[in-house]
Parts: C-alpha cells; sequence; structure tokens
C-alpha cells in the first residue's frame, strides 16, 4: 500500500444541505462538522508518508484514517463502530468529505493505520498538526502556565506471577512454532505430553498449594523451556524459526528466572533465581518481562502503594488565567452569570503534550524529557506547576538556566531515616559551611572529611565525621542507626543547596500555596482521560498505547475547542448536588 497525497475534497452538497437543515438557528452543530468548519485541513497526507511508503496500490487517505481514529477515540467506539460511522454519519461524512453513497472502508483498516504509524514512528503527528494550528490561531501560546501530572497505566494482558510466567512463555512459544512451521513441531516435540501441559492458559487453572508443588512445577517448566529452546538452536533445524519473537521472549524469560549449570558428572542441574544475597539475583524491574505477550510492560507502584502491570501515563496541559470579564453580575442565587459571547466561563485549557513509558520510569526523569518537547513545539511555558514527584533542586535550578522555566511545586521530602521517623537529628538539623568546607552536628562537633564525589552521575557531597566523636556522644541513638560507629551525610552542591533551601522557604508561605493550587485542576484532566479508556491499554505494546494516548489527547483538545466554540461552561469548580438543586429551584 501507498500514499498519493491528496487534499481533503469539499464536502459533499447533498450533505452540506442536510446538515444546515438539521442544525438551524441556536442548535449547536456536532463536533465533526464545526472541526471541519473552524480548523480546516490540518492534517496532510505528506505528513504519514514515512509509514506507507511510495509504492503499491494506493489506500484511504492517512490524514482522513487519522480524523476518523481521533473521533474514534472521543466517542470511545471500537473499529468496527468507527467504520460502521463513516458509513452512515453525515457529520463524519461532512469531515472527511466523502459522498453520501461512499461505502466507506473495512474495519481492519484501522487497525493496520495505528500499526503503520506506530512503527514508523509518528504517532505525535497528529497532536502536533493540532497544536500547530491552535498555536497559529493564538489559543496557545510560548510562555503561559501549565501543569503535569501522571497515572498508571494497565496492560492489556494478564498479570502473571513468575510461576505463571514461565509456563506462558513455553506455551506462547510452543503455539508460535505450531502456527509457523507444523510439520517441524511434530516431529522435534511430544505433541500430546505438551498438550496435556500447555493446551490451555496457565491462568485458567488454579495452581498448587504448597510451596514445594509450585517449585517443582517451576522446575518442570524450565526444563520444558531449555529442551524446547535447544530444538529450536539445533543446526538441524531451520534457522528462522529461531528469529520467531516468542522463542526469543522464551530464551530472555529462561535467563532471567534461572540458573543452569552442568556438573562434572555430565547432570543438568536447574535453579530459580532469587533475589541477593541468597539467590543468584534478579534483573532489574526495568529489563524484566513479565508478560510474554507484551514485552513492554513492567510492573510498577505508586506512592499510595498501589501496583499494576503495564505503562505509565504523563500529561501536560495549559492553566493560563481566562480573560478578563467585566460582564459578571449577581445571579439569583448569589452566583455570578456572563453575557452571552463572553469568553472567561469557557477559556479552554489544551493538551499540549503526553508521555507513555514502562511503568518503572519515576517522575522526575519525564521532566526535562517534557520541556524539550515543548520547546520543539515552541511551546515552553513560563511557569511549570509540578507535584513533588516531578521535582528536585537540579531540575529547579536546570529549568530556569536551559529554558527560563519556574517550576512551581513542594521538593520533596528529606528521605533519611531520622526525617522520616520524625525522631532524631535530620540532616536540616546539621549547619553546613561550604567555604570551611566543615559541617557542624547538634552536639557541636565538626566533621573530619569532606569528599565531593558522583553518585548516580551527579555531583554531591560526602561529610564524615570521626568515629572518636560519634562513638561517645549521648545523642548517638538520635544520629545514627543500625549500630553505625559514625555520621554520614551526603551533600548538594552549594548552589543547589541554595536553590533548595530557597524553595522549601517559599513552600511555607500563603502566596506560593495559592499560586500552587492551580495544579489541582490537572486531576479533573485525568479523570476526563481516565474515562475516555486512558486508565487501561487498548492495545499490547508500548508503541501502540503511546500512538492511543496521543489520539486520545488530540479527542479531548477537540471536546474543549467544541465547549469553548458553542460556549458552553466548562464548570471549573465543582458544584454539589445539592447546589444544583437550588439552582434549579431559583431558575
Amino acid at each position: 500500500m501507498c500514499v498519493q497525497p491528496v487534499a481533503w475534497p469539499e464536502p459533499d452538497r447533498q450533505i452540506v444541505a442536510a446538515i444546515v437543515a438539521k442544525y438551524r438557528g441556536k442548535r449547536p452543530r456536532p463536533l465533526a462538522v464545526q472541526v471541519r468548519d473552524r480548523l480546516g485541513q490540518w492534517l496532510a497526507d505528506e505528513q504519514f508518508a514515512a509509514a506507507f511508503g511510495i509504492w503499491g496500490r494506493p489506500g484511504w487517505s492517512p490524514s482522513r484514517l487519522a480524523l476518523v481514529t481521533v473521533l474514534q477515540r472521543a466517542e470511545n467506539l471500537t473499529d468496527r463502530q468507527a467504520a460502521e460511522a463513516v458509513r452512515t454519519r453525515i457529520d463524519w461524512q461532512y469531515l472527511l468529505g466523502l459522498a453520501l453513497d461512499d461505502p466507506g472502508f473495512d474495519h481492519t483498516v484501522l487497525a493496520e493505520f495505528r500499526g503503520r504509524v506506530a512503527e514508523a514512528g509518528l504517532e505525535r503527528v497528529a497532536l502536533d498538526a493540532l497544536l500547530a494550528q491552535l498555536a497559529a490561531g493564538g489559543l496557545i501560546t510560548a510562555g503561559g502556565k501549565q501543569r503535569t501530572d501522571s497515572t498508571h497505566v494497565v496492560a492489556a494482558v494478564a498479570a502473571l506471577n513468575r510461576l505463571e510466567l514461565a509456563g506462558e512463555s513455553v506455551r506462547a512459544a510452543l503455539e508460535a512454532l505450531a502456527a509457523a512451521h507444523p510439520d517441524w513441531a511434530a516431529q522435534r516435540i511430544c505433541v500430546s505430553d505438551f498438550a496435556r501441559r500447555y493446551g490451555t492458559p496457565m491462568t485458567s487453572w488454579r495452581p498448587p498449594a504448597s510451596q514445594a508443588k509450585q517449585d517443582e512445577l517451576a522446575i518442570a517448566y524450565a526444563r520444558d523451556g531449555y529442551a524446547l529452546a535447544g530444538a529450536v538452536c539445533h543446526p538441524s533445524s531451520p534457522s528462522w524459526l529461531r528469529e520467531l519473537p516468542a522463542v526469543q521472549t522464551l530464551r530472555v524469560v529462561l535467563l532471567q528466572n534461572y540458573t543452569r549449570t552442568i556438573t562434572e558428572e555430565g547432570r543438568e542441574v536447574i535453579r530459580r533465581r532469587d533475589k541477593e544475597p541468597e539467590g543468584d539475583g534478579l534483573p532489574p524491574g526495568h529489563a524484566r518481562i513479565a508478560s510474554p505477550y507484551d514485552t513492554n510492560a513492567r510492573w510498577g507502584v505508586n506512592k499510595r502503594g498501589t501496583f499494576w502491570l503495564g505503562y505509565k501515563l504523563h500529561v501536560t496541559e495549559t492553566c493560563d488565567d481566562p480573560p478578563p470579564c467585566d460582564c459578571a453580575t449577581a445571579g439569583p442565587a448569589g452566583g455570578r452569570e456572563h453575557a452571552q459571547g463572553c469568553a472567561a466561563p469557557v477559556s479552554p485549557n489544551l493538551i499540549t503534550h503526553v508521555a507513555t513509558t514502562d511503568a518503572t520510569v519515576t517522575d522526575n526523569q519525564m521532566t526535562s524529557v517534557i520541556h524539550d518537547d515543548l520547546a520543539g513545539k515552541n511551546l515552553p511555558p513560563g511557569r511549570h506547576y509540578l507535584d513533588s514527584g516531578y521535582l528536585s533542586a537540579a531540575l529547579v535550578v536546570s529549568a530556569l538556566a536551559t529554558w527560563g522555566i519556574a517550576l512551581i511545586g513542594p521538593l520533596l521530602a528529606d528521605t533519611s531515616a531520622q526525617a522520616r521517623a520524625g525522631a532524631g537529628y535530620a540532616r536540616a538539623d546539621f549547619a553546613v559551611d561550604y567555604d570551611a568546607k566543615t559541617v557542624t552536628c547538634p552536639q557541636g562537633k565538626t566533621s573530619a572529611w569532606w569528599s565531593p564525589c558522583t553518585q548516580h552521575g551527579k555531583n554531591a557531597i560526602i561529610a564524615t565525621f570521626s568515629a572518636r566523636d560519634c562513638r561517645p556522644c549521648p545523642a548517638r541513638s538520635l544520629c545514627t542507626t543500625n549500630g553505625a560507629r559514625r555520621r554520614h551525610l551526603t551533600l548538594l552542591p552549594r548552589d543547589l543547596a541554595e536553590a533548595q533551601a530557597t524553595a522549601r522557604a517559599a513552600e511555607d508561605t500563603i502566596p506560593f500555596r495559592a499560586d500552587y493550587a492551580r495544579r489541582a485542576g490537572v486531576e479533573g484532566t485525568m479523570h476526563q482521560a481516565t474515562s475516555h479508556g486512558a486508565r487501561r491499554a487498548r492495545y499490547r505494546g508500548l508503541p501502540k498505547t503511546r500512538l492511543d494516548h496521543v489520539y486520545m489527547a488530540c479527542a479531548l483538545n477537540l471536546l474543549r475547542l467544541e465547549a469553548y466554540w458553542t460556549g458552553t461552561p466548562l464548570d471549573r469548580r465543582r458544584t454539589s448536588h445539592l447546589a444544583r438543586l437550588e439552582l434549579s429551584l431559583a431558575a
């Protein structure tokens, strides 16, 4: 299939007449109609050319398939429902420039479109094009106020424990081999024996209750996996079999979860890996495969202690002050009313950036990434509102120096054992003299060593007190833990320490709290994204999940623009049911 770029056709005259007849007077037109009338052609086929190439039979316009995908996300439709809407709904046909009798396309075209765009890394094209159109219209500007938050995304696969993962990985490899080369599978494996153990998914039956039986079953899965991998890699087997994704995943799962040794007597010994120091060690969480059907999904945990298998979604939106309004008057219930056409109650907050990562990526790893992407779109904020998970003293300093962005939010608190317990001498109780390169403890003792170093790729300073001072100290139990002989302090470089002190001092002021309250509005955006399916992945794999979230952001932007175009208030503050009843009775 190839792309032959063409402009969007003008809406069919019959459809235009029907739209005019159906939506007269004050009745607002559907979202699809308003998008075509107000935004025009904001996507072009040329932007998707890299995903389709220049050879083959011309297919459906990719830019219009992108529009269908955006409307599909706006209305939470399946592929079949979206394809049917293209055939039957005149508002969609108006947007796409289709004739009234156009047959549309098969629903599988949407899946192929998503796969090609995700594989080519063009998932951001639609959102970038929409933001460029809105920036040209003055609805989004650089240097404003934006806010960011994240939420967890559950992968579209079953959550497996390590025992189920081993068995399901063998089963997935067997299924792939039986489908790719059934004759080879029939010759090289005992089909009846493997079918008895791996004929059904591991989650369809209950594993043994005793730990000993579970360990025995885990070793049995590993033996089958190693035997299958050995058969695939045998010189007599077709070389292309070992390139099957399920076979490669099985080999990685075995490597990550088992050790295999051959004794001097030639006996094979297989053991399950376990955490160090008792075991052989497990790979880090960001590299550990958790499902053979989605090798990008990872286990994560949030600040509330919720564990999930999947990804993490970061959403950034504008949060500028609404335009000034001088038409507000007292309403019948003591509220405020706006004159018709006033832009203040409907000024839209628009999503400027979305990022989807695996679940192990922390929020502060994404702060600079978000700023880089926003700067690349010429939409960097002047003030960026974030929670403490996105912030650090180094990020506050670098954001201001690199992009001129002021990060607004509370810094992470001291994580030392004393500070977490709320008892003893925390880091803030020590006096640091950067000129003299010494630290003085609450008991008046001075540090003996001042050692600049690098920790996790960042500059730091280790201040160490003498054991002669710490060992006889009467407050030693308040200062050190686990019977340590002396206290060690990890300090930030001078410029970062000063920036941290300044930021923490400002956090206790009323102006800061009033300004930071603006960030709370992003929770409504996360709720809106969740209501459109953001909390659960619709597809397997990070590339397709990332594409789905980008198109969801486009859909939410269009829904907010619809409210802006029609003058629908955005309900910036929640209204209780009792207050709504009072307003209805007063009206």
